[in-house]
């Protein structure tokens, strides 16, 4: 099955509710991408857990090859990029769909913990750590490793990058994770 075709996948992968879906942009009622003349696949994946930023890397040492060998300097980047990964290694394998190889536009939700401290009643925004250009390093390449797209040099463009907490935006979450959207350029 391609892409192309409509297909919606739900279950479970690593551990984590995964779900996702992609089909071609009907028009009219769907986003508009800009600059684009039109939409050709769509995919929208929602992966569950706590999002990590891509932090810096930190020297540990030389290899015996000569190389140097760097290690992530956050410890929980590692299990949301497997999150990711894993929701959409799932939407991957319903629809044995080959990695995309041409420009893109993208719209990433965010959904962070809410704080214990925050108010109850009214929204709030996350103006904390992690920062959102961080969120979008680690969760691009964990969609590069799991074979979404080719490289993540494929992005072109962003139509919504936004962090939130649960139920505080129209693409909010009721739980932790993000919610990915990834329409290809024609």
């Amino acid at each position: 099955m391609d892409f192309g075709t409509a297909a919606a996948c739900e279950g479970r992968a690593g551990g984590h509710d995964v779900a996702g879906g992609v089909g071609e942009d009907q028009g009219g009622g769907g986003r508009a991408v800009a600059g684009a003349e039109e939409a050709g696949r769509v995919i929208r994946i929602i992966a569950r857990g706590t999002p990590a930023p891509q932090g810096s890397k930190s020297f540990k040492g030389m290899s015996n090859a000569g190389r140097a060998i760097l290690a992530e300097s956050s410890k929980k980047v590692r299990p949301w990029r497997q999150d990711v990964k894993a929701a959409a290694e799932h939407l991957r394998a319903c629809t044995g769909a080959p990695p995309i190889d041409g420009p893109v536009v993208c719209r990433m939700t965010f959904t962070l913990p809410k704080p214990t401290s925050a108010p109850k009643r009214r929204r709030t925004y996350p103006m904390r750590t992690p920062d959102l250009s961080k969120l979008v390093r680690s969760t691009e390449d964990a969609l590069t490793d799991a074979g979404i797209w080719t490289d993540d040099a494929r992005v072109i463009g962003y139509t919504k990058l936004r962090k939130t907490y649960p139920m505080e935006d129209v693409d909010a979450l009721d739980t932790p994770g993000v919610v990915i959207e990834i329409m290809e350029v024609v």
